[in-house]
């Protein structure tokens, strides 16, 4: 159930970051939030030339901000040499990269906003019965709100609380795959919860992996739970704001 649970988070962790960024594009211009993200794309666009790179794929026509729309410019068709696991390892890298980035930042400069999180966690087991999925969500909420009174309690803080608020923002919302990835990092997903099943039946390191990084799984959620509602109230707002602007 361990593999199941992660593999559904990580799911959750691309769809919230895909929702976030395609709310605020919505809102503003491509290029003034991709700015707003630098660092955190910066990090993805790594991930996803090295992904080519060690895939044997080519590189080209990779910026940071396309000239059309100011979105970040991927290589769409990188031509790995290695079928299939190519594509898988390319649109995954990104999202580890972040990832790594992120646990860096959270070891350098979130231990007060981690420690404040008491433990808080998602759950290992996904729920079998309506009432459970009903209590998933519940927790889910309750997690969200100690993320919530975890940084109001590192606040005003140091800068490096600020810094370290503002990574944790950046690098969750560019896990979301980039255009021309989706399937591979949605593929990928699901093949790195079957690896780690599968590589569970021979050895325990496994499983002690990936609860070591549960905790950071964990605040990446709750992040982006987070901002996706603040999100969807502001973007609601925005388009409520237009209906009685042409209405008067």
């Amino acid at each position: 159930m361990l593999y199941a649970a992660f593999t559904f988070w990580l799911m959750i962790v691309v769809f919230a970051a895909w929702g976030i960024q395609r709310l605020w594009t919505g809102m503003v211009a491509p290029r003034m939030f991709n700015a707003v993200l630098l660092p955190g794309t910066l990090v993805a666009q790594v991930g996803h030339v090295i992904g080519c790179l060690i895939t044997g794929g080519t590189v080209n026509n990779t910026t940071l901000y396309a000239d059309n729309d100011g979105e970040p410019e991927t290589t769409t068709d990188a031509r790995p040499r290695i079928p299939i696991v190519g594509s898988v390892v390319i649109g995954l890298l990104p999202l580890v990269a972040c990832a790594i980035a992120l646990y860096v930042a959270a070891s350098a400069w979130g231990d007060r906003i981690v420690a404040g999180m008491s433990g808080q966690h998602v759950t290992t087991a996904l729920p079998t019965s309506l009432s459970a999925f009903w209590q998933l969500l519940r927790d889910q909420v309750s997690i969200i709100e100690q993320l919530v009174d975890a940084v109001i309690g590192a606040l005003p803080g140091t800068w490096h609380v600020w810094l370290f608020l503002y990574l944790l923002i950046c690098l969750t919302v560019r896990m979301a795959p980039f255009p021309g990835t989706q399937r591979g990092s949605l593929g990928a997903i699901l093949l790195i919860g079957l690896f780690f099943a599968l590589l569970g039946f021979l050895t325990a390191a496994s499983a002690n992996l990936i609860t070591a990084g549960w905790g950071i799984l964990s605040l990446t959620v709750a992040t982006l739970m987070l901002l996706l509602l603040i999100s969807l109230l502001v973007r609601g707002g925005v388009e409520l704001g237009k209906i009685f602007r042409n209405r008067a």
